[in-house]
């Protein structure tokens, strides 16, 4: 089949990409947190078999691909999922799908990551979708420092973190503390008596906290650790993380100043990463931690 580049290049907006045969196209599904329901999962499943070659492969982003559609069936393939709540998209120069864990459900997760994820996805995959970027904008969540989402090699990613914190009234300096045995940072050390946290070492993962025997290990509430300016690919930079930590609230802010900022400074053609090594970390972070681009919002969107 012989398609033109207009026509590959339109569908492509839609979430369709040319197979290497030249001849099919896959079609990306949004899953907005990495999460389906078996409903949809049958709709995918049946869309695959009726438009496609029955394959479906799931992206390392947490989309998913239905394989071999021919281009006549793409708007049919997509009426077809839409009855399932599902839609098509995922590429260009925008925000791009965000990414979460499993923190939502695993034992090591501080944080809602599918929720907060979604959140993400309505506000800013969803509410942004119309806003052209220099380049494309990936978002990751990590519910907790294992980084099994990898967020510090997005251009910007939230780590759940949960702050250990002693009482020292109440610690009893065990022989065999519990915290100490449990922390995997090696930062829990009983010393003249008394449980110390090096800090230097602790990366807020909070496994040490309900390990203490007595209580004396209390924990904060959970809170968000930002990094901005990560990339993977032909160029790789680990994203440089900004220096406090971040109620829910205030994170949300920070993933759209930072849209905000990459709108307004960027070039075109490069990632976030050029634009935060152009202007400077301090720069970047006082940007990021003051309302200056979300009162410019209006102004910078009608570039």
């Amino acid at each position: 089949m012989n398609y033109t580049p207009e026509q590959i290049k339109a569908v492509k907006g839609q979430g369709f990409l040319f197979n290497k045969d030249k001849e099919h196209f896959n079609g990306r599904i949004i899953t907005e947190n990495g999460v389906l329901n078996a409903e949809q999962l049958a709709a995918i499943s049946a869309a695959a078999k009726k438009f496609g070659n029955g394959d479906v492969s799931f992206t390392t982003r947490m989309t998913v691909e239905v394989h071999g559609l021919h281009y006549e069936d793409i708007e049919a393939f997509q009426a077809e999922i839409a009855k399932a709540g599902l839609v098509t998209g995922g590429t260009g120069a925008k925000v791009r799908p965000v990414v979460a864990c499993k923190g939502t459900m695993c034992v090591f997760g501080l944080i809602d990551t599918q929720g907060l994820a979604k959140e993400l996805h309505d506000l800013y995959y969803e509410g942004y979708h119309n806003v052209a970027l220099p380049h494309k904008f990936k978002i990751a969540v990590g519910g907790c420092p294992n980084n099994c989402a990898k967020p510090d090699l997005n251009d910007i990613g939230i780590v759940g973190q949960r702050i250990p914190n002693i009482n020292l009234d109440t610690c009893k300096g065990c022989k065999k503390c519990g915290c100490e045995i449990e922390c995997p940072m090696d930062a829990c050390h009983v010393i003249d008596g008394k449980l110390v946290i090096d800090r230097e070492k602790c990366n807020n993962c909070g496994r040490c906290i309900p390990k203490c025997y007595f209580g004396a290990n209390e924990g904060s509430e959970s809170f968000y650790k930002v990094y901005v300016g990560g990339r993977w690919g032909k160029s790789v930079r680990i994203g440089t993380a900004l220096t406090h930590l971040f109620t829910k609230d205030e994170v949300v802010k920070v993933v759209e100043k930072a849209i905000l900022l990459f709108k307004d400074q960027g070039k075109q053609g490069e990632r976030f990463s050029a634009v935060i090594d152009r202007l400077g970390m301090e720069k970047v972070e006082e940007l990021l931690c003051s309302d200056e681009l979300l009162a410019r919002k209006e102004e910078i969107l009608s570039k």
